[in-house]
């Protein structure tokens, strides 16, 4: 347990490392994001979903119960989003003021984005449960999100004036629901079956952050060959290292 603590503060280090690129590096902002998505991509192809179904074969009027899961993961988290109406719209210029934290500085985004993050660490602590590879696999995609979440808040802070105060509000925000979230995902058993609906929900949530939120910010950052290129290579470097974990 006290591995996966670590590691969930060692996440919430890298959202201050995006916090601090996108103070420096402007001009490629767009190329972290699009390998962030593109890890998360492949976190969710090539170690979440075979894992899953693994995990539980369980059907529900002919389809698979995980499956169903996965896609009410992405469905509530996008109802949500636009019944709160927190999301701008993809069309909206949001090169430099949208982020992916739901807009911080309003209560409904807080609590958004405390629950996002608790849900990291919940998801990290519950991989670690399923063995060392899908956990650390896990952690790696995790930290890519995190970091793109340090991006998106920065720049967002910095357009509206607040970056000292609410920084620091954001960043304690962070180590604690992360923390939080992996301490529960550690210390409560679940069996397999539960693991994997939990983790096909979140499967859902990932794959909706990463191309609702993630991909169209870095295009509209900076719309490239070398954004398409960096996705590509987020996708393959997870085909890389969950090869390598085994």
């Amino acid at each position: 347990m006290a591995l996966v603590l670590l590691l969930a503060v060692v996440t919430a280090g890298f959202t201050a490392a995006g916090g601090a690129l996108a103070l420096r590096s402007k001009d490629r902002l767009h190329l972290v994001l699009g390998l962030a998505a593109g890890l998360l991509l492949g976190l969710v192809a090539f170690d979440l979903l075979p894992e899953i179904f693994e995990l539980n074969a369980a059907q529900v009027g002919g389809v698979p119960l995980v499956a169903l899961l996965l896609v009410g993961g992405f469905l509530v988290l996008h109802i949500a989003e636009h019944a709160s109406g927190v999301h701008e719209p993809a069309e909206s210029d949001y090169g430099h003021s949208h982020n992916h934290s739901h807009h911080v500085a309003g209560t409904i985004g807080a609590i958004a984005m405390a629950g996002h993050i608790f849900l990291d660490g919940l998801a990290l602590g519950v991989a670690f449960q399923l063995g060392n590879a899908l956990g650390f696999a896990v952690f790696i995609a995790m930290n890519a999100h995190a970091f793109s979440d340090g991006l998106n808040t920065v720049s967002l802070l910095i357009k509206s004036g607040h970056w000292s105060k609410k920084a620091s509000y954001l960043l304690t925000l962070d180590v604690v629901m992360r923390v939080g979230g992996a301490a529960v995902g550690s210390y409560i058993l679940f069996s397999d079956q539960a693991l994997a609906m939990y983790l096909a929900i979140f499967a859902g949530i990932v794959i909706y952050l990463s191309t609702s939120h993630i991909l169209p910010e870095a295009h509209a950052r900076h719309s490239s060959r070398f954004t398409l290129l960096s996705i590509v290579a987020g996708v393959g470097a997870m085909w890389v290292i969950v090869g390598a974990l085994g």
